[in-house]
């Protein structure tokens, strides 16, 4: 076991490489120049040139592109991302005071979707074609075609007009009230989760069916085993490869929609900041956000690839 997690975190880097790579070229080949932004002007012609100059001096933008990439780079292996051409304040600091509410939001998000949707692929596979099936069918397609922001902007103008909710704007941390913080979580946690719980509930359904009829569950029956004791200790189990499969890929996509939700409930977190440095052509911050995207998504495919090693110790061996 520890020799197949060692070989997935070598294989970590070349990937983050890539990602590296991929993001510094990415950002010069965006059209506009950040130098005529910060001066606030669109067109070279209407700005100094020495001033111009200067800017791209300071930002060291007149240097070769490869001196640069290794100035990324190096910068990056140490986490030191510069300074925000926006803020001009370190951007590490922005992220270690967003990320925790971003991760916050996330995590509650993929709690609240998972215990929603395991539950309900169960009941639809051992209630199939009944009422409960049916109903639960409709919660899937409704939350596989409803967009998030659509939904978002629905809750809070629902919340507005009968209960006089207005998002916060001051969110209190979890360590500092956690009720607090479930409480102003709660509306953009359900939204980000509808979505993983209604593929996960799908998933884990045709998992458990088809599980189901497989010989060793017949057998289980056979033995005299109660039916709750097959679902949960054999069926379960064999039918979670997918679903965790597929909750690892809708994670990396929620974390994706956490942009839309910070940004229409307005949560201080790393998804808000990515729009604002957007805006604003913070070069170092977009870089340091994508960054920091990417290690999230390579750590949740070497946590998948763990779990999967620990279900199924056939795979550990491949």
């Amino acid at each position: 076991m520890s020799s197949y997690i060692i070989r997935r975190i070598l294989l970590m880097i070349p990937t983050l490489l890539g990602a590296v790579t991929l993001i510094f070229l990415l950002m010069r080949l965006l059209p506009g120049d950040v130098a005529l932004y910060i001066l606030g002007s669109g067109e070279s012609s209407d700005v100094n040139k020495q001033a111009l100059e200067q800017i791209r001096q300071d930002l060291g933008l007149d240097q070769p592109l490869i001196v640069q990439y290794g100035k990324w780079v190096w910068g990056a292996v140490r986490l030191d991302f510069g300074n925000s051409y926006w803020t001009r304040q370190p951007v590490i600091e922005e992220l270690q005071r967003r990320y925790p509410m971003t991760a916050n939001l996330a995590v509650m998000s993929l709690l609240l979707g998972t215990l929603i949707a395991i539950p309900i692929g169960i009941l639809s596979a051992i209630r199939q074609d009944t009422l409960i099936d049916y109903a639960a069918r409709i919660f899937v397609i409704a939350g596989l075609s409803i967009p998030n922001f659509w939904l978002a902007i629905l809750v809070i103008l629902g919340l507005v007009h009968y209960f006089q909710w207005l998002p916060p704007l001051n969110y209190a941390p979890f360590w500092a009230d956690p009720w607090l913080n479930f409480k102003q979580l709660i509306f953009p946690a359900l939204i980000t989760g509808y979505r993983l719980s209604a593929i996960g509930a799908r998933m884990t359904r045709s998992s458990i069916l088809e599980v189901l009829r497989d010989d060793f569950v017949r057998t289980a029956r056979a033995k005299g085993l109660r039916e709750r004791v097959v679902m949960l200790k054999h069926a379960l189990r064999n039918a979670l490869l997918p679903v965790i499969t597929i909750i690892g890929v809708e994670l990396l996509v929620l974390f994706g929609g956490v942009v839309v939700i910070e940004t229409v409930f307005t949560i201080p977190g790393v998804g808000r900041y990515l729009v604002d440095a957007i805006t604003h052509r913070d070069y170092p911050s977009i870089q340091a956000l994508v960054f920091v995207f990417a290690v999230f998504v390579v750590l949740v495919n070497l946590l998948v690839d763990i779990v999967y090693a620990f279900l199924d110790p056939r795979i550990r061996y491949a």
